[in-house]
């Protein structure tokens, strides 16, 4: 496994050349596009590694997961899906133009900003830091590393830069679809997608799901074979923003992106991989890190369809 691995980094390196790193959060703009790097972590708690696959970066949109697992821990699936859709959108994960047009009530789904930013409201706590802290707490539960932290400086910088989400934010606080205050919710949000990661904690992640919600590594389920089954749903048809559709069709592994760099994938009954490679393509998506899952998915028959 490690042979492929490498040889997998080695043969999709190029592809980062063509990408260009984010910078509407000005310190991402700061990250190394020429760093590569995969993890995949077995259902039997075995790790393989290649590349950059140490390389700390911010989980952005792929923290996304984690707050739709908690707010179901905290409010049950009917609750949660009663306040955000289950339907992919063909518009960009930041879009406005679906919540005043077509659907007005209540967001597509929580893996598009405006539905994460709902779902993050709906995680119990008296505070955002207990919010936060809940999110945290189950982070380093299911990555198995309890030195998961928040990245300070990223977060700072996105509450600086964040005018588009405030505009989805007040936007649904205004048509009733958010609740609670918005300053509040946009703290938990942008704290959440400042969490600081690795090529091996985002594997753990998609192992979680892909064992149904269970630790390989402990044997300890942490959500139910229901959850998991829908949350690996929901990144199928919405987990790669508006390229979902395209990733499914040539990858078909349930998958979450983020503009961060990384990719959480999750193979059912068989592994979760993360890889990082901070170099996007126009959808917001890793590049190279596409052509990575591609070349993995090919090579061990890891689609789903």
């Amino acid at each position: 496994m490690r042979g492929l691995l490498e040889s997998v980094i080695e043969n999709n390196r190029g592809f980062a050349m063509d990408g260009k790193v984010a910078s509407y959060i000005p310190l991402l703009s700061k990250a190394d596009p020429n760093h590569l790097g995969i993890c995949v972590t077995t259902l039997d708690g075995k790790e393989y590694t290649a590349g950059d696959s140490s390389v700390k970066f911010t989980m952005q949109s792929i923290s996304k997961v984690i707050s739709l697992m908690v707010a179901i821990l905290d409010n049950g699936t009917k609750n949660v899906f009663s306040r955000v859709g289950m339907e992919p959108t063909g518009d960009g994960f930041n879009s406005i133009v679906n919540l005043e047009t077509k659907n007005y009530n209540k967001p597509f789904n929580p893996m598009i900003n405006a539905g994460a930013i709902v779902t993050s409201s709906l995680i119990e706590g008296s505070s955002a830091e207990e919010k936060i802290d809940k999110i945290l707490s189950f982070t380093r539960k299911i990555t198995g590393n309890d030195s998961i932290n928040i990245n300070e400086e990223i977060y700072l910088s996105e509450k600086e830069t964040g005018d588009r989400n405030r505009a989805l934010a007040y936007f649904m606080k205004g048509n009733k679809s958010l609740r609670g205050d918005v300053e509040e919710v946009l703290e938990v949000y942008f704290k959440q997608c400042s969490i600081d990661v690795c090529c091996s904690d985002i594997s753990r992640i998609g192992a979680m799901l892909a064992n149904d919600g269970v630790l390989p590594w402990s044997g300890e389920r942490v959500i139910s074979r229901e959850v998991s089954r829908i949350v690996k749903t929901i990144m199928v048809t919405c987990g790669m923003y508006d390229e979902s559709g395209e990733f499914a069709v040539h990858i078909g592994i349930p998958s979450k992106s983020g503009v961060g760099g990384g990719i959480m994938a999750s193979v059912p009954k068989r592994m979760g991989i993360g890889v990082y490679g901070p170099s996007l393509d126009e959808k917001g998506n890793s590049i190279a890190g596409i052509k990575m899952l591609q070349e993995l998915s090919r090579e061990l028959d890891l689609s789903i369809f």
